[in-house]
């Protein structure tokens, strides 16, 4: 029985030994094949041996295996290659002195292991793995314009590479709290349409994340698409501390392809982490140096996520007690407009709803920066003309204050500091002066206070005379302005509807409507202003022309001008007015050409002899010398003149001007 065993035992192994030295290729112990990728479509270079091997290729052949057999698919001899019958009979070639063996137009289903046999000097065995692969995206791949979709088959080995998509990422919106236990979901990668699947990294502030027992933890699966391709999802879930509320998260997909490998990356993300506050303090908003009038918003802040329930309170200055104060929906305290009332100690209180911890905000004092109100000492100051008088301003502040009166009227500086005086008073010193009370040290801090002197006198009238052109049985307003100390009043000597308007504490002025009879034509208006130191007057006349419309007279006149003396009108016609005026000058320049025709044409008949003498007798025939005498006077220019009256009380024509006349002699 052991006879027999021994027998079969070296039978067996004869066998083998005979079947290694037959070269029957795949039954030797193989090693690793080399890897060659190619793509579809394109020329695979099979080495028989690695590039630097120095054997004899002259006598080798070439199998292709599929499915562990191999199938001889090519014979070199002497240098010379022949195909074998089959499926790569017309697509093999030989290459570099027969060493390297080329396949063209490579199909998916040509992924296979590839074997060249040399068989002198000695048997020699290199094993190819052809690996084929595609670009074309989403694998649809087609040539000479026809296109068709590649997809694996259990039959073919291809190797498909496809670069994924963009990877998108999106961050758990609930966020994460610290005192969780366990890792919590932080955000999830999607890498879409990839091949082969693509490998995912997190990373956090720029730094890879690993797994880590209880602290970090990633998990990933995919889904292949009906293209073939892969969909990758990756979820980050980590334990988060509070530095971690500016953690920037995003993941990287790493992918291989024929040209090397590559990789993308999603965009950063942050992600909300809720942690229990540790300190609270005030905020207030402006900063700087606070003034009456401004807004002022107190606002509590917490180191918190979410922050806790604030309240603020305000220091009792008469219990030293802190009282809560009103705040709005938003928590905050708004002083508007802030008065120096608001100024004193703040506090803010947060209380966590979560732990019930409560926690107080360090003690902050708010000044707000005020100026009292400003007086003037007298409060209503009158003086006589010619005498002086001193003005008082006082206010008081928190800072230093600086003064400076200002007259009302023009806006000019009269004094810098709390006391003007005026010397040698007139009546145009009247009127208002105003004292500002301001904080240099709080730009737009001030106070003003305006008063009024009144220089005592009789009434001043605006105007003494004035002439109205008006048509009879019209309606019209008649007007007059006073001033003085005390304030006078104004009546008028004919009837009418009177109304008065303040001009200022001691001007006045009264408007006097009245319809045009042939009496008030006859007597003319008086306006008269009285008070206890006199009166004063101002006469209206009215003038009737049918060619004149009712105009009202306005005048304008300075405070100096105010005084009992005739003051001058300024009258402003009304259109038709103008054009009747343009009409009487154009006459008085007609005739004072014709004029001065007559006499230039006496002169060129040399009946008007001129001379240096101031009476010049005009040549005559001798029948006619005793028929009148011409006399030029020019002791005056003639516009030095005025117009002359006649012997019988008329006036003149504009042209005479008193200075040339003619004695006509029979």
């Amino acid at each position: 029985m052991e006879l027999s065993r021994l027998v079969c035992a070296f039978l067996l192994a004869a066998c083998c030994c005979c079947r290694r030295a037959a070269g029957v290729p795949g039954e030797a112990e193989q090693p690793e094949p080399e890897l060659v990728e190619v793509e579809v479509g394109s020329t695979a270079l099979l080495k028989c041996g690695p590039s630097r091997s120095q054997g004899n290729f002259s006598h080798v052949d070439w199998f292709s295996v599929h499915k562990e057999k191999p199938t001889l698919i090519f014979r070199v001899r002497q240098g010379q290659g022949q195909s074998e019958p089959g499926e790569y009979q017309h697509r093999l070639s030989l290459q570099d002195k027969g060493t390297t063996l080329a396949l063209t137009h490579v199909t998916p289903h040509d992924e296979r292991i590839f074997l060249c046999q040399g068989k002198r000097p000695r048997s020699q065995e290199h094993r190819i793995q052809l690996r084929v692969y595609s670009e074309c995206p989403h694998l649809f791949c087609g040539q000479g314009g026809s296109w068709e979709v590649v997809v694996p088959r259990p039959s073919s080995f291809l190797s498909l590479v496809e670069a994924p998509e963009e990877p998108s990422i999106q961050v758990n919106p609930l966020g994460i709290s610290v005192n969780s236990q366990e890792p919590e979901e932080v955000a999830t990668c999607v890498g879409r349409n990839g091949y082969p699947i693509p490998q995912v990294i997190w990373y956090k502030n720029g730094r890879p994340l690993k797994e880590e027992k209880n602290r970090v933890h990633i998990q990933s699966s995919q889904i292949v698409e009906s293209s073939g391709l892969y969909t990758l999802q990756s979820i980050l879930k980590a334990q988060l501390v509070k530095e971690d509320k500016d953690a920037q998260f995003y993941c990287e997909l790493n992918y291989r392809l024929p040209s090397g490998n590559h990789m993308k990356e999603s965009r950063e993300v942050t992600v909300p982490v809720f942690y229990p506050a540790e300190k609270v303090w005030l905020e207030v908003e402006p900063m700087g140096m606070l003034k009456e009038g401004d807004r002022v918003e107190i606002r509590c802040l917490a180191d918190g996520n979410p922050p806790p329930h604030f309240s603020i309170s305000k220091q009792n200055l008469s219990t030293k007690e802190m009282e809560e104060e009103i705040t709005d929906d938003n928590g905050i305290l708004v002083l508007e407009p802030a008065q120096k009332e608001h100024s004193g100690l703040y506090e803010c209180q947060g209380l966590d709803l979560e732990t019930t911890a409560s926690l107080l905000s360090d003690q902050q004092e708010l000044l707000v920066n005020y100026v009292s109100d400003v007086r003037v000492s007298p409060e209503a100051p009158e003086s006589q003309e010619g005498s002086s008088l001193t003005l008082t301003c006082e206010a008081e502040s928190n800072q230093a204050l600086e003064f400076q009166w200002l007259r009302e009227k023009t806006g000019k500086v009269l004094q810098k500091g709390p006391v003007l005086q005026l010397h040698n008073l007139k009546r145009e010193a009247g009127g208002g002066y105003r004292c500002i009370a301001s904080v240099p040290s709080v730009p737009g801090l001030n106070r003003t206070q305006l008063v009024n002197v009144a220089i005592f006198g009789s009434p001043w009238m605006t105007l003494k005379e004035r002439k109205m052109w008006v048509k009879e049985n019209t309606v019209l307003n008649l007007s007059c302005e006073a001033s003085g100390h005390p304030r006078p009043t104004i009546s008028w000597n004919v009837d009418g509807v009177a109304s008065e308007h303040d001009q200022d504490p001691q001007s006045i002025l009264s408007i006097l409507n009245v319809l045009v009879t042939p009496e008030l034509l006859e007597s003319g208006a008086e306006c008269v202003a009285s008070n206890s130191l006199g009166k004063n007057t101002t006469i209206i006349f009215l003038e009737l022309d049918s060619n004149r419309t009712t105009g009202l007279s306005t005048s304008t006149i300075s405070p100096h001008a105010r005084a009992n003396s005739t003051s001058t009108e300024k009258k402003l016609p009304e259109p038709e007015s103008k054009g009747v005026v343009i009409v009487a000058v154009t006459v008085c320049i007609l005739v004072l050409a014709v004029l001065g025709a007559v006499l230039y044409f006496f002169y060129k008949k040399g009946k008007l002899p001129c001379g240096r003498s101031g009476k010049q007798e005009i040549t005559l025939p001798p029948s006619r010398k005793s028929e009148f005498v011409v006399e030029v006077k020019s002791d005056k220019l003639p516009e030095e003149m005025g117009l002359l009256q006649g012997s019988n009380g008329d006036k003149r024509a504009p042209g005479d001007q008193g200075e040339k006349y003619i004695d006509l002699r029979h």
